[in-house]
């Protein structure tokens, strides 16, 4: 048989179009396929709900890639293994309540595990604004990065959402959209972002989970965001905590 070229685009171009189309009015739109991002859609969809990840980036996974310094180690606490176990990603005793595993195997299996719930991942597309009725965000507004990256005039397009998740990370970049936009006051403290402290893993790994919930109507957070938002600190190279924050926003949400 012979390959024919405009066969192989139609079919690139028929079955993303469909994909897209179907991923305009959903349960949930997560903003980042981080760790964080990725484990709040898995649970989500394994509970049969239509969730999609949009992801400004090429690849997926955040930070996790990189583990510390760029060696590619990361490590994870005693409760969160049990996530790691979940999806079939190998974990190694360090220490007692220390285990190590490979970030690359850890970020293309959560990735594989969670497309195969049934999460859609959309890479190179961003969210430049969210949309807001009635004081509740209830949606997104979304173009493609390259287009972001070279400053060009193009208008974007618009995703309907019963809940939005913030999984951008340290820069928190829904929620800022919302406060600098919106007028709706933030469930923080000063009803504003307040903003990621300095890194302390032991209190940055709880707070991330207690801080993984509702920012606004409408918006939540996970991941690093959280501590963004509601002033946590940074955790550095150890990754249970996000993971912990993925699985328990999914919870949350279920509920």
């Amino acid at each position: 048989m012979q390959l024919d070229d405009i066969k192989i685009s139609k079919a690139i171009i028929e079955s993303y179009n469909d994909k897209l189309v179907k991923a305009l009015d959903i349960e949930v739109a997560i903003v980042g396929a981080g760790p964080a991002g990725m484990t709040c859609g898995y649970y989500l969809a394994r509970a049969g709900k239509s969730v999609a990840i949009f992801e400004r980036k090429l690849s997926v996974g955040g930070g996790m890639w990189g583990g510390g310094i760029m060696f590619n180690e990361i490590v994870v606490q005693e409760k969160a293994k049990k996530i790691l176990d979940e999806f079939g990603i190998r974990a190694r005793l360090y220490e007692r309540g220390y285990y190590l595993a490979d970030s690359i195997e850890a970020v293309s299996t959560l990735c594989s595990k969670t497309v195969k719930a049934g999460v859609k991942i959309f890479n190179l597309l961003s969210a430049e604004d969210v949309m807001v009725r009635q004081k509740r965000v209830c949606g997104l507004v979304l173009n493609w990065t390259a287009v972001e990256m070279a400053n060009l005039h193009v208008d974007p397009i618009t995703m309907k959402a019963k809940f939005v998740v913030d999984a951008t990370g340290h820069a928190a970049e829904v929620v800022c959209i919302v406060e600098k936009k919106s007028g709706i006051r933030l469930k923080t403290k000063t009803g504003k972002i307040m903003g990621e402290q300095s890194m302390w893993a032991e209190v940055g790994e709880d707070t991330i989970v207690k801080n993984s919930k509702e920012v606004c109507p409408g918006l939540y957070v996970c991941g690093m965001s959280a501590n963004a938002v509601f002033g946590g600190p940074r955790m550095g190279p150890i990754f249970g905590g996000m993971l912990l924050s993925g699985k328990k926003l999914a919870g949350d949400l279920l509920k």
